[in-house]
């Protein structure tokens, strides 16, 4: 068994910071990398990527709506042709950083507002899909099993990665408990060592209504910008690890 580990990381913003990205950075396989949209500038996106380089951690452009007050987390109404620019750009920006670092960017993964909305949107599923395939469509996408985006992506041959999240509360349709709701976000670090255990060796997740949902991800996200969310890393590695899962990127 084996399976990859993904944090949100570089979500910081000139003297703001957010997140302990370097102790992430020695947990994590892959990292989600602001683009300066919903997070980051390019002095943060070049110091992310040069640390992740250095440590063989895997780069992923984590793209969002241009909003940094709302942090992307706040649903905005956008032309098709304007979100995919908005991609492209974020797109490029990260790839010159991750080229200087001797990397690459390895994948894309929606953040947010924009993550939760492709899950259902044609539109602005389409619009990030459109931004792959003009940029480079060998690029995976990273999102929900299931979702309009996978859905999408893989009628255009774009490689999709189902990725499940460790910290979230999951509705008994496989999408994830809206934040404003009480108990989205977990923060408990052994009940989500448990919970990511579940999902990476038994396929499985509690969900609301003490429902059961199935689930076969290639990807476990962490969320960089939770409270604790070094320790949580950490002990969602071991506990992956004593079960006999082994942690590598998925690209």
């Amino acid at each position: 068994m084996h399976i990859d580990l993904n944090a949100d990381l570089g979500e910081g913003f000139g003297r703001w910071t957010l997140g302990d990205d370097a102790a992430l950075l020695d947990v994590v396989t892959s990292a989600n990398i602001a683009c300066g949209f919903h997070a980051g500038d390019p002095s943060i996106m070049r110091q992310a990527c040069q640390q992740a380089a250095a440590r063989g951690v895997r780069i992923g452009a984590q793209v969002g709506y241009r909003d940094l007050v709302g942090f992307g987390r706040r649903h905005i109404d956008i032309a098709r042709g304007d979100l995919t620019a908005d991609i492209l750009y974020q797109l490029g920006a990260l790839q010159a950083f991750a080229v200087a670092a001797g990397g690459q960017v390895d994948y894309l993964k929606p953040h947010g507002a924009l993550y939760n909305t492709a899950v259902i949107d044609p539109v602005q599923a389409g619009a990030i899909v459109d931004a792959v395939s003009t940029f480079d469509r060998t690029l995976p996408i990273l999102t929900l099993p299931g979702s309009m985006l996978a859905h999408l992506a893989a009628e255009a041959d774009i490689e999709v990665v189902a990725e499940a999240f460790a910290d979230r509360s999951y509705r008994v349709d496989g999408t994830l408990v809206p934040r404003g709701e009480p108990g989205a976000l977990l923060t408990d670090a052994h009940a989500i060592a448990e919970r990511a255990v579940s999902i990476a060796r038994d396929g499985r997740v509690p969900a609301e209504d003490d429902g059961l949902i199935g689930l076969t991800p290639q990807s476990l996200c962490i969320h960089g910008d939770t409270p604790g969310s070094v320790t949580i890393a950490r002990a969602v590695r071991d506990a992956l690890v004593a079960a006999g899962v082994e942690l590598q990127p998925f690209c």
